[in-house]
C-alpha cells in the first residue's frame, strides 16, 4: 500500500454521503452518566441520517495484522477493571453484519483482512454508541488497529474505507487525542500545558485540513511524547481523517481536556 499521507478527493456519488466521526470517548463511566459529552453524542445521533451499519475503529482493539468483526451477534466486552458492577452489567446488543465484513475485506485488498469471530464490541465503542444509538438496533462492526503499521498506513486505510459513506455505513473512530493516564489530576489545576499545546496543534491542523501534519504528529516533539505515550488512542483519528473528503464541512463537537491530560476533542466531517 502507498504510505503517502497526502489527501486527495474521493469520487463523488449521487447518493447522500454519511459523515465520518471521531469521538473522544474518555472514561468508561460515560456509558452510565448523563453529562455534556454524552449529551453531545445523543444529539449527534439525532442530527445525521440513520446508517444501515456502523464501522467503528476503537483504541482498544490492537492486533497483529488487521481484522474486522464478522459475527452475527457481537458480544459486549468489558475490557477494564476497578469500576462499579453496574458498568459491567451494561450490554449493547447490536447485531453484526457478516456480509459487510467480507465487503470491507475486499475493499482493503491487498491487505489480508482477518474475518474475526471472537472479539465483539469493546468499551471504546459501546460506551459511546449507547448514547448515539441507544436502541442498539443498527449493525455494528469493529475494525482492528494493526499495531505493526506506521501512522500513514492507518490514514490510507481510512481513505480506502471512504466509499462506505455512500453505502449507508457510518465510520466512527473513538479514542483520545491526548491520553496520558499517568499524569491525570483532578485537583482543579486544569490541563497540563503540554496537553493544551498538543491538542491545539492537532485541532488547528485539522481545521486547516493539513492532515499530513496530523499523520506526522511526532513532529511536535516532547508535547507529542507526553500526550501520546502510546499511539492506540490517537490512531483512530487517522482513519477518520483519511475518510474525509475535501468538500466535507468540519465541525468540532467537543474541545476540552479533562483530568489534566485526557482530550475530549471530537470532530465530524460531512453531514
Amino acid at each position: 500500500m502507498d504510505s503517502s499521507p497526502n489527501h486527495t478527493p474521493h469520487a463523488a456519488s449521487t447518493s447522500r454521503s454519511l459523515p465520518v466521526v471521531f469521538l473522544g470517548h474518555g472514561s468508561p463511566m460515560n456509558a452510565l452518566e448523563q453529562n455534556r459529552f454524552t449529551e453531545t453524542w445523543r444529539k449527534l445521533g439525532e442530527s445525521i441520517p440513520a446508517p444501515r451499519a456502523i464501522l467503528a475503529i476503537s483504541a482498544h482493539w490492537l492486533t497483529d495484522g488487521t481484522a474486522v468483526t464478522a459475527m452475527a451477534a457481537p458480544r459486549t466486552i468489558h475490557d477494564f477493571g476497578g469500576f462499579p458492577q453496574t458498568l459491567f452489567d451494561v450490554r449493547y446488543p447490536a447485531p453484526g453484519d457478516p456480509a459487510l465484513a467480507e465487503h470491507i475485506g475486499a475493499l482493503l485488498t491487498p491487505l489480508n483482512i482477518r474475518l474475526d469471530q471472537d472479539w465483539g464490541l469493546d468499551h471504546g465503542v459501546w460506551s459511546v454508541l449507547k448514547h448515539v444509538y441507544p436502541e442498539a438496533n443498527i449493525p455494528v462492526l469493529q475494525l482492528s488497529i494493526d499495531a505493526n503499521q506506521p501512522p500513514a498506513i492507518h490514514f490510507e486505510i481510512g481513505e480506502r474505507l471512504a466509499v462506505l459513506r455512500e453505502q449507508g455505513v457510518l465510520i466512527v473512530g473513538t479514542g483520545n487525542i491526548v491520553h496520558n493516564l499517568r499524569t491525570m489530576r483532578f485537583d482543579g489545576s486544569g490541563a497540563q500545558p503540554w496537553a493544551q499545546r498538543f491538542n491545539q496543534h492537532v485541532r488547528q491542523a485539522i481545521e486547516r485540513r493539513d492532515f499530513a501534519a496530523v499523520v506526522d504528529y511526532r513532529q511536535w516533539g516532547a508535547d507529542a511524547d507526553l500526550s501520546v505515550p502510546s499511539d492506540e488512542h490517537f490512531l483512530p483519528l487517522l482513519y477518520v481523517l483519511g475518510a474525509t473528503r475535501n468538500e466535507d464541512r468540519l465541525t468540532l463537537l467537543s474541545d476540552e481536556i479533562v483530568g489534566s491530560s485526557i482530550s475530549m476533542l471530537s470532530v465530524v466531517a460531512g453531514g
